[in-house]
């Protein structure tokens, strides 16, 4: 206990040290309270160890991946990540009193596993069953919980306290964890599809993301403002996508 003590007061100092000062000019002032980045220099610090992480590792391993797989694979691989994934969604829509979305996600998650070749094919999308959104940082929001300030976390990147602690949950509610603990096995399939997700998440980025930072004047400044903006839409239920910021871009970086 008195080393979690010590660890937690460090990284509250660690905190505050990293925290940006409130500019003095309304203009600037209403910025800053809409990028919602009060930690800005710590996240920085944290941003460019995760680019030098990227550039040297995870890049490099979903070129390859991409070089190496056909993109039919790929696909597939993709659906079946989505398809482990449903059971969460369920939940999360159950808990959102979302019960005609849970339905819908449920019939996807059992015909796609067994119509669909475990999943390898989405065959309910066009029986009228469209993939729904659901994640515990998004039950949170539905609970009017404060979603806290901007965060970077390292190797995952942007995110906020809410959505962090959203993440470590639905790890904790995902069916598939259960019966691999009880037969004190690794969790092989739900750490399998986080590996397996990270890694298709960026082999489909790759492209836009390069975009991205050659087009920006602040790399992070745009991915920042493009987080915020995706993880709003995805909030309201809709499909977030990764595209270059329009113009205009930093007037509304999201709720």
């Amino acid at each position: 206990m008195t080393y979690m003590r010590i660890a937690m007061i460090g990284l509250s100092l660690l905190l505050l040290a990293g925290c940006a000062t409130v500019p003095r000019d309304p203009a600037a002032r209403a910025e800053f309270k809409a990028n919602n980045d009060p930690i800005e220099p710590f996240n920085r610090k944290v941003f460019a160890f995760n680019l030098t992480f990227d550039r040297v590792l995870i890049k490099p391993l979903a070129k390859g991946y991409r070089w190496a797989v056909p993109d039919w694979i790929r696909d597939m691989v993709h659906q079946v990540v989505d398809n482990l994934n449903e059971p969460i969604v369920m939940v999360n829509c159950i808990l959102q009193v979302r019960l005609k979305d849970a339905a819908i996600t449920g019939g996807r998650f059992i015909f796609n596993s067994t119509c669909g070749a475990g999943g390898m094919a989405d065959v309910t999308t066009d029986w009228g069953m469209p993939k729904q959104v659901g994640d515990f940082g998004q039950t949170l929001w539905s609970w009017h919980l404060p979603e806290g300030p901007y965060l970077v976390i390292p190797v995952f990147g942007p995110s906020n306290p809410r959505d962090t602690v959203g993440q470590a949950v639905d790890i904790f509610i995902d069916p598939f964890r259960y019966e691999p603990l009880n037969d004190n096995y690794p969790d092989a399939i739900t750490t399998g599809r986080i590996v397996a997700g990270g890694f298709d998440q960026r082999e489909r980025n790759l492209d836009s993301l390069d975009e991205i930072q050659r087009e920006s004047i602040d790399y992070y400044a745009s991915l920042r403002s493009l987080y915020r903006q995706n993880r709003a839409a995805e909030l309201r239920g809709e499909k977030a996508t990764t595209t270059l910021p329009p113009a205009g871009f930093y007037d509304d970086p999201g709720n």
